[in-house]
């Protein structure tokens, strides 16, 4: 499974001189723990999170006004996304393989992923997607990839798919080597799916 089948598009985003206010408003109405930070040509040029944006809010130390002399002043909290925002994100590519992706989240302890292609932010990728395929049961799996081979050979039976544990495996006639690829992808393009068999005869 790669990160195109599971990415969520289109994105939201935030520009770096968008205020704090405005993107927590953001991640609060789009429910999403993350924005990708882009310039005014779309390219990536960094990531902002809750706890970015609630670091310098909330004070470390609660009683810290009943000890700051009068007439020192209070340090201002950070206005814009620019002042919070992480400027070297983690991204990955739209063909990387979702274990990858995955694991490169954990040894980095992030839960969203931009999806680039270039500087130019196409998906994103978060601990849930990631968790909502990998959960997705056995019959859900099957009855996608049977609607998608029975709409590629435009007539329903052609081709049977079954699957058990993540394995998709695909029997019937498979005409020549390209009908085969065909098969193959389509069957493994469905997010959960972890590997394919074919098991159908080939061409006499």
């Amino acid at each position: 499974m790669r990160a195109e089948d599971i990415m969520t598009r289109p994105v939201h985003t935030v520009g770096p001189d968008a205020s704090v206010e405005s993107a927590a408003e953001l991640l609060a109405a789009k429910t999403v723990t993350a924005l990708p930070v882009v310039d005014d040509d779309g390219a990536l040029v960094g990531m902002v999170s809750e706890g970015d944006l609630l670091w310098h809010r909330v004070p470390t130390d609660p009683t810290a006004h009943l000890w700051r002399h009068p007439d020192q002043e209070a340090a201002r909290p950070p206005g814009t996304v620019r002042e919070v925002m992480s400027t070297s994100p983690v991204t990955t590519t739209a063909d990387a393989d979702v274990a990858d992706v995955a694991d490169t989240m954990l040894q980095h302890d992030i839960r969203s992923v931009p999806v680039v292609d270039g500087r130019q932010v196409v998906g994103i990728i978060s601990r849930r997607d990631i968790l909502r395929a990998a959960v997705r049961g056995d019959d859900v799996l099957a009855r996608e990839i049977q609607h998608r081979l029975d709409e590629y050979a435009g007539t329903p039976g052609r081709w049977t798919a079954t699957v058990h544990k993540g394995v998709a495996s695909v029997a019937g006639l498979l005409s020549n080597e390209t009908e085969r690829t065909v098969v193959a992808v389509l069957a493994r393009s469905v997010p959960g799916v972890t590997a394919v068999e074919l098991t159908g005869a080939g061409p006499a």
